[in-house]
């Protein structure tokens, strides 16, 4: 892709409209909880402010559906970002309108400023073609570094560029391009895809395009329930897509041919109920009646470390259990530690699969944690992300 980096803007003593990902989680005293989304976006932000631009953040927080959520307001997001920055950050009081413009008018080189959620206007999400222009009329320069959001075309992620003259990327941005793209590319074999979650239907895309480039899939989570039925399995409770048995058995069929190993959980860590107190190891395949399998158990963990040990490229999207339930985490866990252990390239994705990393205390031991769930899957699925596609400079097109 011929995607200009920031570092190539002529952004000196201009307006720096920058698309970040500040949807980050808020304490009951509205101040942030986990602020590693505004850190990953200083390195872009530091080098505009030592360039001299005049800097524009635009971010969404939440859901308020096109209305003023006072709940929602990136006021908190403002506070954190000026401590780390350690200058003034400005956060005006709406997205788009008098006020704002005021306040980005009035920016000098090197200065910063915060708009409102943008998602507090129906235009956002709508990609409207007012809204856009609005927001256009905020920047000289348009740079993006939220990748969390590329896979939406949204205003402020599509169709607010065309009316900017000037379109890059940030660091963030790039540095996820590079490693996604390097799955998709000639990669070191062995090359290990592990897929976990609650659905089929969330990750079939991604299984069908992987087929061709993985020497093995491992599965777990919920959905490993709906493959080891239709492998003929009894999962006795568990959660399965009935109406997606008929492509698991194709997609196994079709894995079969392509000689690509399908490795599910042997046995499961069982209960009665997301809220049991602890759980019990059973058979994957014969899960006692009126249980549920919440977690892959310690032998099919410890057979999953061992494949990955041996792996050259790892690329893991989703829990292999219920993480957020304490007795349903270890299996998650493991396979955190376990990649981790890999000494190939590790490429991680996915929220639970990100806090696993992070809980586990191995974080800076993969080699690349992504910071776009849904973006990330899209990528390797190998769809179009109108947020990367729209700042693709007229000579690439």
């Amino acid at each position: 892709m011929a995607i200009r980096s920031v570092k190539e803007l002529p952004v000196e003593g201009r307006r720096v409209f920058v698309r970040v990902d500040f949807n980050v989680p808020l304490t009951p005293a509205k101040g942030v909880a986990d602020d590693s989304r505004i850190r990953a976006a200083l390195p872009t932000i530091e080098h505009l402010i030592g360039r001299g631009a005049r800097v524009v953040l635009a971010s969404h927080l939440g859901r308020p559906d096109g209305k003023t959520v006072a709940d929602l307001s990136l006021e908190p997001v403002a506070v954190r970002l000026a401590e780390l920055l350690r200058r003034d950050v400005l956060l005006t009081d709406e997205a788009v309108g008098d006020g704002a413009r005021k306040v980005v008018s009035d920016l000098h080189d090197g200065e910063v400023a915060l708009l409102e959620n943008l998602r507090f206007f129906a235009g956002e999400e709508a990609n409207d073609d007012g809204f856009s222009r609005a927001l256009a009329g905020h920047a000289d320069v348009y740079v993006n570094d939220a990748f969390g959001t590329a896979h939406r075309a949204h205003a402020s992620t599509e169709g607010m560029i065309k009316y900017v003259a000037e379109k890059g990327a940030g660091f963030l941005l790039l540095r996820e391009l590079e490693f996604l793209s390097r799955l998709l590319g000639a990669v070191e074999h062995p090359f290990l895809a592990v897929l976990g979650g609650a659905k089929v239907s969330d990750k079939i895309g991604v299984l069908e395009n992987l087929l061709g480039r993985v020497d093995a899939l491992l599965i777990g989570g919920a959905m490993a329930n709906t493959f080891l039925s239709a492998r003929g399995g009894d999962v006795g409770a568990s959660k399965v897509e009935t109406e997606k048995l008929p492509l698991a058995r194709a997609f196994l069929r079709k894995a079969g041919e392509r000689h690509v190993e399908v490795l599910l959980p042997v046995d499961a860590v069982c209960a009665i109920g997301l809220d049991s107190s602890h759980g019990e190891v059973c058979r994957a395949d014969a899960v006692p009646a009126g249980k549920m399998a919440l977690d892959i158990g310690p032998e099919s963990a410890r057979l999953f470390a061992e494949r990955i040990a041996r792996a050259k490229t790892v690329f893991w999207n989703g829990p292999a259990g219920v993480f957020e339930k304490a007795p349903f985490a270890a299996g998650t866990l493991a396979i955190a530690c376990a990649i981790a252990e890999c000494r190939g390239l590790t490429v991680v994705g996915g929220g639970d699969s990100v806090a696993a990393v992070h809980r586990a205390g191995v974080a800076q031991r993969i080699s690349h944690i992504s910071t776009g769930g849904g973006a990330s899957l899209e990528f390797i699925e190998g769809r179009t992300l109108p947020g990367v596609a729209a700042l693709e400079t007229a000579e690439a097109q």
